[in-house]
């Protein structure tokens, strides 16, 4: 029998063997699948939008989520592993660390499940889970995966309210498998709806699959939050 979908698979549904073979088996990463995708590369470049949105990405350090520097060139590794959580939900990091500079690191943090109430995948943003994200997911024609955010919601203990996009950033993500280089590419744009453009990314990354139980205790949220 063949492992069960993850979560890419089930808010995907047929459109997932549209998907390139690699995108497949990086996107197919999940707890029955047994294996998770660590990828390393380059970030050509890390860019952020004027000088008044520095306020708002400096906040964003403070869990994991957005963060103010930008620069060329950067090393950077993604950890993406499945596991269950406390709440007894199929979970796929998506942990991004960039090397900005020696002695200097930012990470930026999310934990994806699939909501069969909603029927997409909830992205939680940071360490803390208090942003919860709907995201539109789409193949490309040439295989790749474009990510969408929506609708967000924030979260933390009694408090719950439909995050004003006013306040928040709406997000863009491509990413697919180059043939002719051999490796995944990958292309971030965060914007504002006022503000205009926040924070984005793009660059390239090669793929190990190591099996899932080496998942790193440090890949998982401080906090897990039950409301979706």
């Amino acid at each position: 029998m063949s492992p069960a979908p993850g979560v890419f698979e089930r808010a995907l549904g047929a459109d997932f063997a549209r998907l390139h073979p690699q995108m497949q088996r990086r996107f197919g990463v999940g707890v029955e699948a047994g294996y998770g995708c660590v990828g390393r590369g380059v970030m050509t470049e890390i860019r952020r939008g004027p000088w008044w949105t520095l306020p708002f990405l400096a906040i964003g350090t403070m869990r994991n989520i957005m963060f103010p520097e930008r620069g060329r060139n950067i090393p950077f590794q993604i950890d993406n592993f499945a596991y269950i959580d406390s709440l007894g939900r199929e979970t796929v990091t998506f942990v991004r660390t960039m090397t900005m500079r020696p002695g200097r690191r930012r990470r930026f943090d999310a934990t994806m499940i699939y909501s069969p109430a909603r029927g997409r995948i909830v992205d939680y943003l940071g360490t803390h889970q208090h942003l919860a994200v709907d995201l539109d997911l789409a193949v490309t024609e040439d295989g790749g995966l474009r990510l969408t955010s929506g609708e967000q919601r924030f979260y933390e203990g009694p408090v719950a309210f439909r995050f004003p996009m006013l306040f928040s950033g709406r997000a863009r993500l491509v990413e697919r498998f180059d043939d002719e280089q051999g490796c995944f590419v990958i292309d971030l744009e965060v914007h504002n709806d006022v503000l205009g453009f926040l924070f984005g990314y793009r660059g390239s990354f090669q793929c190990e699959f190591p099996d899932g139980t080496a998942m790193p205790e440090t890949a998982k949220p401080v906090r897990e939050e039950v409301r979706e």
